[in-house]
């Protein structure tokens, strides 16, 4: 059962907490109360304003898992911060290395922070979980998506038409590099519900996958050269960095252009070009 009350406090505390460069947000004007507005926390967690208003004020709504998620993550809430949330939201904690939604806070503090270099946070299964601005622009807009459609395997192997940012001749490679990678994750630390149904889903799904699937490959994604072929911009070569956080199993992916290639002017022209359709 959800404890309202302790629920509403919570979060009003946390929010209390916050100050808008803490979460990648400008202060803008004077604040008469400390901390995030209601408003900002809302739009984190990309729910209305009013719905998070009752969860504060405990009046009467029974938030769902993935919502726990995603306030975990808008309010840059610590592991244990987060198992408590659930906690009182009525949840078992997840598991450490779950596919919930949750960003690690000190990943997100890095892609808050950067503005120019294509970012994007990624669970241990490959689900988009964060992007920054640069990385809608490069990527399209992957996270918070509905379902699987923000995970990487999921999309590369049943929406095949969307391989046209890869040049063609790297389509193998790059299949066999996803599987590879979700194996290692399924695997590495036990039972994985969420991981297995995954692969039980691809088997099922793609001819492809199942014929990668029975390779056995196994090998964790930590960097790699990527060459996009991009609709506005062209021929992108790229150095994919990748940063891990441990105690999550989140993946922060750093794209940035390859030395000795046009990469670093076609990015900036890229980020002009998305500043503008957003602000537009």
């Amino acid at each position: 059962m959800t404890d309202r009350r302790e629920l509403g406090r919570f979060l009003r505390a946390r929010r209390e907490a916050l100050r808008p460069a803490d979460v990648g947000l400008i202060p803008g004007g004077r604040r008469r109360t400390p901390g995030l507005r209601r408003e900002e926390v809302a739009m984190l967690a990309n729910i209305s304003t009013d719905y998070y208003e009752r969860l504060e004020q405990a009046r009467g709504v029974n938030p769902s898992e993935a919502l726990i998620g995603a306030l975990a993550r808008a309010l840059r809430l610590s592991t244990d911060e987060r198992d408590h949330l659930y906690a009182v939201a009525g949840y078992q904690p997840p598991q450490h290395h779950s596919a919930d939604g949750y960003a690690d806070p000190g990943l997100m503090h890095i892609v808050d922070a950067l503005t120019d270099t294509p970012a994007q946070i990624v669970d241990e299964l490959g689900t988009v979980i964060v992007q920054n601005a640069a990385a809608v622009a490069l990527l399209g807009p992957l996270a918070n998506r509905p379902g699987r459609e923000g995970n990487g395997a999921w999309l590369w192997f049943t929406h095949p038409s969307g391989r046209g940012l890869y040049p063609q001749e790297d389509h193998a490679s790059l299949g066999r590099v996803i599987v590879a990678d979700l194996r290692a994750a399924v695997f590495r630390h036990g039972p994985h519900p969420a991981g297995e149904q995954l692969v039980n889903d691809l088997l099922e799904r793609s001819e492809e996958f199942s014929a990668i699937w029975e390779l056995g490959e196994v090998a964790t994604v930590r960097s790699a050269r990527k060459t996009l072929l991009h609709p506005h911009v062209g021929r992108l070569d790229l150095q994919c960095d990748v940063v891990l956080s441990p105690s999550t199993g989140n993946r922060l992916f750093l794209y940035r252009p390859q030395p000795g290639t046009d990469a670093a002017e076609r990015l900036e022209f890229l980020r002009v070009l998305g500043h503008q359709t957003f602000t537009t």
